[in-house]
């Protein structure tokens, strides 16, 4: 059967976009232990669901040889596609084609992709594989960037950007992947840093190779720009749609329902006996969380940045929910600079998309010290006392044992307008440690007992049968109910669905100001 002309070369057309920079340029990318912008699409949506826009779209730069050098569609692939049949829209940036760099038309498409998330209220994923900047179009190149960080914010709190790295990303592309609310990285292939290690040398004297200077465990690990590490560019891409299933489509929806087998009224003996009877000793807190959840399932983020503190989604009852946890295993879960900040990020994402939150308390303060002091815990401790008093989505808190000084109302406490507050009888709820309170409040007394030791550990018991349980806040209301560990998953769960319809708001204002 003859094809009519203008069809052949509408297929012709779309099978030379295809190639991208074409077939020694794919070997390459390939070669690299990378897929091309086009294959982690197919491997990121559902299949076949991916509608690409602009593929005939070619740059319009004159000068330094570029008139000779057109490739359909540029590079950056872009368009919409479905993750388990919820619209999404994604673009891909092209190694292959000007080593994926940014210049206008390349903006304009990822602009247009924006936009369109923003009219529709879908999520907005960007796959980043970018030399940067397009030199050849010099100060175009740097607006063109602008546009992109203009919609970052302008999406921000309003759908979900979800930005995956899979390659390079330097210089001012850094900046919209750090505007978006998670960024993916992959073990050994992805960087990120805003100069390379040749300007580091020449500036600073400093020698460093990439992967040292912004490599994915660099940023999961020392910085905390980076939310997760993946094993590989299909881990990354797999784990980009798990997270997103925890999300709503927009600020205006709530997060989807996903029904269990797992039963409601579940109870675990084993949490009646994971806190120690020695209050110095540890505990793993992952535990707790992992054996109230529905299925054992914990999408942990940040996991190896700050893990003092731990975050990530679960799912009780089908609800999914935002959990923020102090962890005992890590100087004690107590709070510093960087807990502060990894947690009060993590509480103002499930805030924007009304994801409710569920805390598990066991902090025995901020952390003391010059360096935290001069660094700015209390600017940064600020910061999740903020998010949490700003947030309205429903907020139940669980104390499993310690709850001491500031910590104990920074930590959604029923002062800043937590719905629920439930105690384990483990629970400690006091200014701070009965060592400390003794040494501070009988300070004479010892310095005149005969035996100073024997009169503290005295004094520290009395102390501790007095304050050092959860009953005193109880009798004030502070604590709604002091339960049994093994029934936290029932109560957790009745608590969501009777917090399902709550309505708070904050005052009319064009905005706060977060002590950034």
């Amino acid at each position: 059967m003859t094809v009519d002309p203008k069809i052949q070369q509408l297929r012709d057309m779309r099978e030379k976009a295809q190639l991208g920079g074409g077939e020694k340029r794919v070997e390459r990318q390939h070669a690299k232990g990378k897929l091309t912008a086009r294959e982690r699409i197919e491997k990121l949506l559902d299949p076949g669901s991916f509608r690409e826009m602009d593929m005939f779209v070619t740059h319009r730069t004159v000068g330094f040889g570029m008139e000779e050098k057109k490739f359909l569609s540029d590079s950056v692939v872009t368009g919409w596609g479905t993750i388990d049949d919820r619209l999404v829209y994604v673009f891909s940036q092209d190694f292959t084609v000007f080593g994926g760099s940014l210049g206008e038309v390349h903006a304009e498409k990822v602009c247009k992709v924006m936009d369109l998330a923003m009219k529709n209220g879908a999520p907005v994923i960007g796959l980043n594989d970018s030399g940067g900047a397009r030199i050849q179009e010099g100060v175009v190149s740097l607006a063109a960037y602008a546009y992109v960080f203009l919609r970052n914010v302008m999406a921000s709190g309003v759908v979900p950007q979800i930005s995956a790295i899979l390659g390079p990303c330097a210089g001012g592309a850094v900046y919209s992947p750090a505007m978006t609310d998670f960024t993916l990285m992959v073990k050994e292939t992805s960087f990120m840093h805003i100069t390379g290690p040749e300007v580091v040398k020449t500036v600073t004297r400093e020698e460093v190779t990439s992967e040292e200077l912004g490599g994915a465990m660099t940023h999961n690990t020392k910085s905390g720009v980076a939310h997760f590490a993946a094993e590989n560019e299909e881990d990354c891409l797999q784990l980009t749609r798990g997270l997103l299933s925890y999300m709503p489509q927009n600020n205006m929806e709530d997060p989807p329902f996903v029904p269990s087998d797992d039963p409601s009224d579940r109870l675990d003996e084993t949490l009646n006996t994971i806190v120690p009877d020695n209050p110095n000793k540890p505990y793993d807190m992952k535990e707790v969380i992992r054996r109230v959840a529905d299925d054992g399932v914990f999408l942990e983020v940040h996991r190896h940045w700050a893990q003092n503190i731990v975050i990530g989604f679960a799912r009780l009852g089908g609800f999914s929910v935002g959990i923020v946890a102090q962890q005992p295993q890590v100087i004690a879960g107590v709070l510093d600079i960087n807990a502060s900040i990894k947690a009060a990020r993590f509480v103002r994402f499930c805030d924007c998309f009304n994801i409710p939150i569920v805390t598990f308390e066991d902090v025995p303060g901020f952390l003391p010290g010059v360096a935290q002091e001069h660094g700015g815990i209390i600017r940064n401790g600020a910061k999740l006392l903020y998010a949490y008093c700003e947030a309205t989505v429903p907020k139940i808190t669980i104390i499993t044992r310690k709850a001491y000084g500031g910590a104990y109302d920074v930590m959604s406490s029923k002062h800043i307008r937590g719905d629920i507050s439930y105690a384990w009888p483990t629970a400690e709820i006091a200014v701070m440690g009965p060592d400390g309170a003794v040494n501070i409040v009988f300070r004479k007394e010892l310095a005149a007992a005969d035996d100073p030791g024997e009169e503290h550990a005295r004094l520290a018991q009395e102390y501790r049968d007095q304050f050092a349980n959860p009953y005193v806040a109880a009798a004030r209301g502070y604590i709604d109910d002091v339960i049994e560990p093994r029934e936290t998953r029932p109560r957790l769960i009745e608590a969501l669905k009777m917090l399902q319809n709550k309505r708070d708001s904050n005052p009319p204002k064009k905005h706060g100001n977060i002590p950034l």
